[in-house]
């Protein structure tokens, strides 16, 4: 395996300033759970993270798990830098950037008791051109090592536990379609020519026709 990520980040730089093809889906890699990462790419492996984020920046994203480059180990990173409205629904905060190896997640009651379900869009470097609402846990507890190998032991919440959960997700082989509404399945041309004035999906759910739960 070294060789093989030797050789596409040889051909990244050579070819992209380093940036990495983004796998789209139907490629296998997508849907084979990833492999438990227990130190397979050596001292590649800060080289590789350093293509990723390059990548992640580049397409842009706010996150990128390594069989979206066509690597089936379990390696992501995340980062992002927050939304400017305090009063955004999906609790768009600032995420800064980091490596998650071998990432899981529970989801966590919320203080009152019980867990609770947001419903928003959201899209995938891997589909790329569309976004659909997909209702995902608003507080998790993140577990992951870090790039040195650390435990990572965290609660994140909105936003950012959706990052999480997305990118978790593609490490066991799933997409975000796998759990989205379908019926809310949209180009993201019309994404913005009909939604795009709120990031509350209520209006597109009662146009389409699909739960928000």
């Amino acid at each position: 395996m070294q060789a093989a990520v030797a050789d596409l980040l040889d051909r990244a730089d050579a070819a992209n300033d380093g940036v990495l093809p983004i796998v789209q889906a139907g490629a296998p890699v997508l849907r084979t759970p990833a492999a438990r990462y227990v130190g397979q790419l050596g001292d590649l492996l800060p080289r590789l993270v350093d293509a990723m984020r390059r990548t992640m920046h580049a397409a842009p994203g706010v996150g990128l798990a390594a069989p979206q480059v066509g690597i089936g180990l379990a390696v992501a990173v995340v980062e992002d830098a927050g939304a400017a409205a305090d009063d955004d629904p999906r609790e768009r905060a600032a995420l800064p950037f980091r490596v998650l190896l071998n990432p899981s997640y529970e989801p966590l009651d919320e203080p009152g008791g019980g867990s609770e379900r947001a419903a928003f869009f959201e899209g995938c470097l891997s589909v790329s051109g569309w976004s659909a609402v997909v209702a995902r846990h608003r507080r998790v507890r993140l577990r992951a090592e870090d790039l040195s190998g650390a435990a990572v032991d965290e609660v994140l919440v909105g936003w950012p536990a959706r990052i999480v959960q997305h990118e978790t997700d593609h490490l066991a082989g799933e997409l975000y379609l796998d759990h989205a509404q379908v019926r809310s399945l949209t180009s993201n041309e019309n994404l913005v020519r009909y939604w795009a004035a709120s990031t509350d999906p209520s209006d597109a759910a009662r146009v389409l026709r699909f739960p928000l739960a």
